[in-house]
């Protein structure tokens, strides 16, 4: 399997002098397999344009091999690029949009063609000419044929989101991106005149074992796309609670979980090039043997496995 990069950035494009070098698109990511004909896509954000470019000029007639684009969430970010995709503009493509639902009367096909509307964009939905099929999964694990297998984890995020766990001949790529650790939600000061030792400790046993489950969803990755967007000072300060990780949270989970790769993903849009570089330098210029190599997302880089 080969992966590149086409959009690494959270929240909102942020073009400009600052993020050249890593990028100001948002979040997606192919998937290349040298021996399958099949496009696969990790959302839908905006570096989805120029990968649908890109997907063109390697075709010569039209788009000739069908699209499967897996999102992990429909928040704007990772899905604003949909409307601009080239493909589905092109009669007799066939495109495969799989996701989790959004909520209980919101369907995922609802929240993407949303966007393909007059009050936002001059295309309807219905004026498009490719096929295009949607699928919501939900946790668990899918045959995708080719031998490709599919499993899927729920994250900690403000909207339903998931990970995802691709594996193929013993070779296996993750994403855990919108999350952030799950907390006791029933933590307080024993001082607290409302203080329940019971609750506190069974609200602690529940954070515990979701926890385990993400360790164990993302556990031995050959490489492992984990939500990066802020430093530990940065979430401790004031983002707690909004679906993201700390780069060292994220670093610690690489590494107690025997990852190989651990690629940092869903940089914070004020993050500047330099930063980053910063970043790079502290955490990924060396590593010990037995822990993971450590890489900041940058648009158009490769990591085959």
């Amino acid at each position: 399997m080969k992966m590149k990069f086409w959009g690494v950035r959270g929240s909102i494009p942020c073009p400009g002098p600052n993020t050249v070098k890593y990028g100001g698109n948002t979040s997606c990511i192919e998937l290349c397999f040298e021996d399958l004909k099949r496009h696969i896509v990790i959302d839908a954000g905006s570096g989805l344009r120029e990968l649908g470019n890109d997907m063109m000029t390697r075709s010569t007639n039209g788009l000739e091999l069908p699209v499967e684009i897996f999102v992990t969430h429909t928040h704007w970010d990772h899905i604003q690029g949909f409307p601009f995709f080239t493909p589905i503009y092109i009669p007799k493509t066939e495109i495969k949009i799989y996701g989790p639902a959004t909520g209980e009367h919101e369907t995922l096909m609802d929240a993407m063609t949303g966007q393909l509307s007059y009050r936002y964009f001059p295309v309807r939905e219905s004026e498009l000419s490719a096929k295009i099929e949607y699928t919501e999964l939900k946790e668990g694990r899918y045959d995708l044929g080719d031998g490709l297998i599919l499993t899927t984890k729920y994250l900690n995020h403000p909207l339903l989101c998931q990970g995802y766990r691709f594996t193929y001949q013993d070779k296996t790529i993750c994403t855990a991106f919108d999350t952030e650790p799950f907390l006791n939600l029933f933590e307080m000061d024993p001082d607290d005149p409302s203080y329940d030792e019971a609750m506190v400790n069974e609200g602690q046993m529940a954070a515990d074992d979701l926890n385990r489950g993400i360790a164990e969803f993302v556990a031995g990755a050959d490489v492992l796309i984990y939500d990066g967007q802020y430093t530990e000072e940065e979430y401790l300060a004031s983002k707690v609670g909004w679906g993201h990780t700390s780069i060292e949270q994220a670093v610690a989970e690489g590494r107690r979980n025997g990852v190989k790769h651990l690629v940092l993903y869903h940089h914070e849009p004020v993050r500047t090039d330099a930063e980053l570089d910063q970043l790079t330098e502290k955490y990924s210029t060396s590593h010990a043997p037995d822990e993971p190599v450590i890489s900041f997302a940058q648009e158009g880089m490769e990591i085959e496995v």
